[in-house]
């Protein structure tokens, strides 16, 4: 946006796409602000503008504008607090003679966007939480077409495919404030639809992607890779014997229970005297970098044009964990694995795996990763990336 379009927006106290805000004090509002601009409920098709640096009647309020102050109001976008991932730019301008901070956002392609389980919309100049009919309004308003693969409807399944009990028990309730869920007033599939688990269809909605592969009670019928193959060998080669073979599917959240029980059971401890009199029991492997791994295996892979599973091979010496999926939008060959550098194949599947618990903050997971490998003394994580898949190796401890 050009200088004089913001400035116009800075000096409308009437308009309904700017906030303005004279500082960083409470962050919460303006991840408020943004979730109600990607929501865009009057339907401008144009992004709205929060300043940071002005005061409301739209005066300088003279906020130096940091390195610190910048990175934060960034950091919005992917800390896992509004879902899905706002678009948003953050830029430093001069505006008026005062420098201040314009967050660009952009209206979002899949409404509803929630901040914290609660979804937030524009009522004239002012921020509310939306009714039951705005966010009917929202999910009408998804684009039909350019969808990414997660969010796609599932022509062959229906509701009936569904474990709604699963959803009623575990993923409505963390995915949703309570106080939205005690009102109590929405039908199973507006509940369904208002979280991206159904899109519409007739005679009734169809399940998507990313519905299927949390809640179906056998996701492998409509999405034939859907599942982790886990083989524990004896020896250092495919061709050694299998101590242990299994194939681990189900809805995601019993799928991913069901991997780290069976990763629990063959991590190996030791007692270390190395010491001095200090006895320490170190595992062969940390866990921590495994559930890290494995699951952002099952969240970053291709199910899309591949019937190939996560692969986990578990050797005498390492574990490989191979993701049938390449590296995606921003992240190439070259910059792999490095920190802040992170794109969703599939982005809806990563707000499943994040009101499920399983990802507290995105874009850390090999960080932490590498962190909890070298505290556990293991040598340096491995990676291989090609095209088609990502290939990472864990090697056991000395």
């Amino acid at each position: 946006m050009e200088n004089a379009e913001l400035e116009a927006l800075l000096s409308d106290l009437e308009a309904d796409r700017v906030e303005r805000k004279a500082s960083l004090a409470n962050t919460d509002r303006i991840r408020e602000a943004i979730c109600a601009f990607a929501n865009d409920l009057p339907d401008h098709r144009r992004p709205g503008v929060i300043f940071v640096g002005a005061n409301d009647d739209g005066s300088c309020a003279e906020l130096s504008m940091t390195d610190r102050l910048l990175t934060t109001l960034a950091d919005m976008r992917s800390d896992g607090n509004i879902v899905p991932f706002p678009s948003l730019t953050v830029q430093k301008r001069t505006l008026s003679n005062c420098e201040m901070a314009a967050v660009i956002v952009q209206p979002a392609d899949a409404p509803p966007v929630r901040f914290q389980g609660r979804v937030w919309v524009r009522v004239g100049p002012r921020r509310a939480i939306a009714t039951l009919e705005d966010e009917r309004r929202l999910t009408e308003k998804r684009r039909a077409r350019d969808l990414p693969f997660d969010m796609r409807a599932v022509g062959a399944a229906t509701i009936l495919d569904l474990d709604i009990d699963l959803f009623q028990r575990s993923y409505l309730p963390s995915s949703v404030a309570p106080e939205v869920i005690a009102e109590n007033r929405r039908s199973i599939e507006q509940q369904l639809a208002s979280l991206r688990l159904v899109a519409p269809g007739v005679p009734e909605p169809v399940p998507t992607v990313v519905g299927v592969l949390v809640l179906a009670r056998d996701p492998l019928q409509f999405i034939p890779g859907a599942y982790v193959q886990f083989l524990r060998i004896d020896g250092n080669k495919l061709t050694d014997p299998v101590r242990d073979g299994v194939v681990i599917s189900g809805p995601l959240p019993e799928l991913l229970q069901a991997l780290e029980q069976k990763l629990e059971a063959h991590i190996e401890t030791a007692r270390d005297f190395t010491s001095g009199s200090l006895e320490l029991v170190r595992p062969d492997y940390p866990m921590v970098a495994l559930q890290q791994l494995t699951r952002n295996a099952i969240l970053h892979r291709s199910y899309e044009g591949t019937n190939a599973p996560v692969r986990i091979n578990w050797f005498s010496d390492r574990i490989e964990i191979l993701n049938p999926g390449g590296p995606f939008g921003q992240v190439n060959r070259n910059n792999f694995g490095m920190p802040g550098i992170t794109d969703y194949r599939n982005s809806y599947l990563a707000e499943a795996m994040r009101n499920l618990g399983y990802v507290q903050k995105f874009g850390v997971g090999i960080s932490l990763a590498k962190s909890e490998l070298a505290k556990n003394r293991n040598p340096p994580l491995e990676f291989q990336v090609e095209d088609s898949y990502v290939l990472a190796t864990v090697r056991k401890h000395a």
